[in-house]
């Protein structure tokens, strides 16, 4: 029997986030072991009754990479369930490589990020035309360093979306950063905590002067996201530039666009 261990991108924490193809492998583990730090518990709610489950929250990397082998090692179809998508912030290589030497196949299932489960709960847009084109995800420098040139006074400068992981404890930072290079004090800010977490879901809007203390009034400390854009609050802009593709004049290969004389 082949030895393969499946990295699964288990979303943002509402079980119905979860891909199709991924909620169908959980129907068949043998195995899962769960980030139980970062995902909830309900998201292996579809194994079956013999399937071994283990939470990986007090484990270390050689404790993590030696139980997926272990289990691979007898074909037993075994599930790696990690929070978000593997790519990011996932430390994905760093398990797989084990796995490589041990001759174990891998294959990943991508997740929904925290950031687009965080920016549909606000419903809030990331990107709009003529506004900002560009999202950077990235997070702030604290006990892991940043590598040259990714440090958020540079990142931040582009004026782009900011989609800011693992940094809640360091929204002071952020603040101080921003208004430092430049940033307006009263510059948008959306912080989200358990984006799709039902009750524990917590949305908090404001500006770079007030979030940090909004952020300490409603207790948020971890497991949040931090959106920093121009494009935020456009909800409710009394003008608003429009995406060409839906442009009446606007011809594309599936509709012949219409001239009008606000167009010519």
């Amino acid at each position: 029997m082949s030895k393969k261990v499946w990295f699964v991108g288990a979303g943002p924490g509402d079980p119905e986030l979860i891909t199709v193809k991924a909620q169908n492998l959980i129907k068949t583990a043998d195995a899962i072991l769960y980030a139980g730090s970062l995902v909830p518990h309900a998201l292996t709610q579809w194994s079956k009754p013999d399937c071994v489950i283990q939470d990986s929250k007090g484990m270390s990397l050689d404790e993590i990479t030696d139980w997926l082998i272990q289990q691979a090692e007898d074909g037993k179809v075994v599930i790696r369930l990690q929070t978000g998508d593997p790519s990011l912030y996932g430390a994905l290589i760093e398990m797989v490589q084990p796995l490589d030497k041990a001759g174990i196949e891998v294959e990943v299932i991508p997740g929904i990020s925290s950031a687009m489960a965080a920016a549909a709960a606000a419903v809030e847009s990331l990107t709009l035309p003529e506004v900002t084109q560009t999202v950077i995800l990235t997070r702030v420098e604290g006990r892991t360093p940043m590598p040259k040139g990714e440090s958020l006074k540079e990142l931040a400068a582009h004026h782009s979306t900011l989609c800011l992981f693992l940094s809640i404890t360091l929204l002071h930072k952020v603040t101080k950063e921003l208004i430092e290079i430049g940033y307006a004090e009263d510059s948008p800010v959306t912080v989200v905590q358990k984006a799709s977490w039902g009750e524990q879901e917590k949305i908090v809007k404001g500006t770079l002067s007030t979030i940090k203390k909004q952020c300490q009034t409603e207790k948020i400390a971890s497991q949040a996201m931090i959106i920093i854009s121009p494009t935020l609050g456009a909800r409710d802009w009394d003008t608003l530039k429009k995406s060409k593709l839906y442009d009446a004049s606007f011809t594309h290969r599936f509709r012949k666009g219409i001239t009008t004389e606000s167009s010519k």
